[in-house]
């Protein structure tokens, strides 16, 4: 059911034009910097986007310039995800093709992250998620107190059970203004 949930919504992102797909992310992009919770975010994580997904690139410079640490996820073996300070001269592409900040990484404690900007593939209009697979998001969350929120284009909204470990997001933005 996820498999199949997850192939059918990563077919409708790859299938946007570039134009609309432009035109959400700033859009979202916009909201995402007026919203509260970024606001007053001294420290906020986010992630370094898959062509299909959100782009973040404009959102991590304009974080950087209103003065916040912005932070991204540096993943290991079996699940496991960190935060590390974004440093553009620390990235390298990983076998995914992602790029992922290697060397010398500054850590952040979860206690310090005042929001988390969270990826995935599916969510429901309660929040929950379906990300890649991998459970970094869901194991980190777990113990996560501050603020969570997500940026989705209309394909990615869902219905779909959630499961007992399965944890929402707190804010998911949806740009429906250019369907």
């Amino acid at each position: 059911m996820k498999a199949e949930l997850r192939k059918q919504v990563l077919h409708e992102m790859k299938a946007l034009s570039q134009e609309q797909k432009q035109a959400m992310d700033r859009a979202l992009t916009e909201r995402f910097l007026q919203h509260p919770f970024y606001q007053k975010a001294k420290t906020i994580a986010t992630y370094l986007s898959f062509p299909h997904e959100f782009q973040t690139q404009e959102l991590i410079e304009q974080a950087l310039k209103d003065g916040k640490k912005v932070l991204i996820p540096k993943t290991y073996p079996k699940g496991r995800m960190e935060f590390v300070v974004y440093d553009p001269q620390q990235l390298v592409k990983t076998s995914f093709g992602l790029l992922e900040p290697q060397g010398d990484l500054e850590v952040v404690d979860p206690s310090q992250i005042d929001l988390i900007h969270v990826p995935g593939l599916a969510f429901t209009t309660e929040g929950y998620r379906i990300g890649y697979g991998g459970g970094y998001y869901d194991r980190y969350l777990e113990h996560f107190a501050g603020h969570t929120m997500s940026t989705i284009y209309p394909c990615q909204v869902q219905e779909f059970n959630s499961e007992n470990h399965d944890i929402p997001v707190q804010e998911v933005l949806i740009d429906e203004g250019n369907l």
